[in-house]
């Protein structure tokens, strides 16, 4: 049996949380590491409940765990070992050492955790550890690729932690200039520039006690990510033209879909900063590594959209969800929540098809045999796709934006709203009805 092969062992970590307290362990590329009491063991953990030599990982080609005949016992996957038991170590799986919790990582840009396992329990995985990890103010680093969802798992580990009741302040690190970024982060005192009239907190301020999420950390600046490190190394702001530094307590939650350890290697990303940043790295599988989450994604991405548009609930056809399972998402789960709320706009009779889709695949699905969709349910007769362009989807977009009211989309594209009818008509988008 393989134990995750394909894994890049040349910078294996073991993870060990303990409480609300976390520390993290270099593993060797290959080699036996002890965990227990004993002052002979590599990872050594003073708890009462371990045994002296309570386990052990080995690795060699792959990573494995091993049972050492502890008291209270090893559990892999809620599965209690058996003595001596030897079986293979997922990265990412959540290993229960007596109550200790440790984890297996790999580099930050090693997305290979779905490796011999299914996907529903990678993502489990993912929340699980998550939501043990949110407890303590261990920095945590989200990877994967774009629109997965990490600013999702981001809001989660807040909810999950004690800072819950405090600010999460949200950042995006693309959007901003460094002159911008200084001022919104630190804040500035009344005159420390032009147009500066009066003074500023900045996030980090606002985000006293609670959590501040960096997103697209990896678009950060030399001259940024040098005055990032500082804040988080001296635990205190000092705004744009102030003179007294003001102590913070946030909690650094970040996320990037580059690979930071190529980033630190070439030099584009500091290395200090990314080993301050990296206290653990959760990473997301992409949507299509998660297809079993398609279906209820798409229903709850169209149930609000319906209500936004005052739509009646929608229904999919059956081969819509065989086109939704066999489309790649290469724009991850905020590609299928655009897919389908246009569909959504799209559908005129109650019931998605491929052809609402609009994916480069719908075409070449046939509909379901078994089908028992209504008679007049079929996939509607009007060039859909075939009329998309660059005005349908200033159209769609616009209907969205203002809840599927023409005259408020009409005024918006700086059309008549008998224009608007008229392309909605060529284009085959559903005209949204009043009161529903």
């Amino acid at each position: 049996m393989e134990a995750s092969r394909g894994l890049d062992q040349s910078e294996l970590r073991l993870l060990v949380i303990e409480g609300d307290n976390a520390k993290s362990y270099a593993l060797p590329t290959r080699g036996v590491v002890t965990v227990g009491r004993s002052e002979d063991c590599e990872v050594r953990i003073d708890h009462p409940s371990l045994s002296r030599r309570h386990a052990c990982i080995e690795i060699d080609n792959g990573i494995w765990i091993r049972e050492l005949g502890s008291t209270n016992g090893t559990r892999l996957g809620g599965r209690r070992l058996r003595p001596e038991e030897r079986v293979p170590l997922p990265p990412g799986e959540l290993v229960e050492i007596g109550p200790i919790i440790a984890v297996v990582q790999g580099a930050a840009g090693d997305h290979t955790t779905t490796i011999n396992d299914n996907n529903a329990a990678v993502m489990e995985r993912v929340r699980k550890l998550c939501d043990r990890v949110a407890v303590g103010t261990l920095p945590v680093l989200i990877l994967g690729e774009t629109g997965v969802g990490k600013e999702v798992l981001a809001e989660r580990l807040h909810e999950k932690s004690p800072r819950r009741d405090r600010p999460l302040v949200r950042l995006n690190c693309a959007a901003l200039s460094e002159s911008l970024f200084e001022s919104e982060l630190f804040g500035h005192e009344r005159g420390a520039f032009t147009g500066a009239v009066g003074t500023k907190q900045g996030l980090l301020e606002t985000a006293n006690g609670g959590t501040v999420f960096l997103d697209e950390l990896g678009e950060l600046s030399p001259t940024m990510q040098v005055k990032l490190l500082r804040v988080i190394e001296r635990r205190e702001v000092l705004r744009v033209g102030g003179l007294k530094p003001i102590p913070v307590d946030v909690r650094f939650v970040s996320a990037t879909h580059r690979d930071l350890t190529e980033e630190v290697k070439s030099g584009r990303f500091r290395a200090d900063l990314y080993f301050r940043l990296n206290g653990i790295s959760l990473v997301v599988p992409a949507l299509r590594e998660r297809r079993d989450e398609i279906e209820a994604l798409a229903r709850q991405f169209a149930a609000g959209a319906c209500a936004a548009a005052k739509l009646p609930l929608v229904e999919f056809a059956p081969h819509t969800l065989v086109a939704l399972r066999q489309y790649d998402w290469p724009g991850n789960i905020r590609e299928l929540r655009n897919v389908i709320e246009r569909a959504v706009l799209l559908s005129q009779k109650g019931v998605l098809h491929p052809s609402h889709l609009g994916l480069p695949t719908a075409d070449e699905i046939p509909d379901s045999p078994n089908s028992t969709s209504a008679p007049d349910s079929g996939p509607p007769s009007d060039p859909v796709v075939e009329g998309s362009g660059p005005e349908h989807d200033r159209i769609l977009a616009a209907l969205w934006k203002n809840g599927g009211n023409q005259s408020a989309t009409a005024k918006q594209l700086g059309i008549s709203r008998r224009t608007l009818l008229k392309k909605l008509d060529k284009y085959g988008i559903a005209r949204p009805q009043k009161g529903r």
